[in-house]
């Protein structure tokens, strides 16, 4: 199953700049082993408020449980609201049969 996921990270007051930068650090090496596991399809920036990070990412996995999991594994999970809706393709989508 695919679902799209809207991720809103605001990180809470009074967390250090070295903390900050750990955990993207490790969000980011954590993004790149679920990418390589297949649960990572795509990642794109949308617009953000003041004070937040925004991303809405394009998951695989087997179903909710599966993918409750894998955000959980995130480093940056514990600073987000996270929104999910469960996708499939449409039968007039341009990009299926496309490389």
């Amino acid at each position: 199953m695919e679902f799209l996921v809207d991720m809103t990270t605001t990180v809470p007051p009074g967390t250090s700049d070295e903390t900050v930068a750990d955990t993207r650090r490790r969000e980011s090496a954590r993004s790149k082993e679920l990418a390589a596991q297949g649960h990572l399809l795509r990642l794109w920036k949308p617009p953000e408020g003041p004070g937040e990070w925004r991303t809405i990412g394009l998951f695989a996995a087997a179903g909710e449980a599966e993918l409750r999991q894998v955000l959980e594994s995130m480093p940056l999970h514990a600073w987000m609201a996270v929104a999910v809706t469960p996708v499939e393709p449409h039968p007039s989508d341009p990009g299926v049969g496309r490389p």
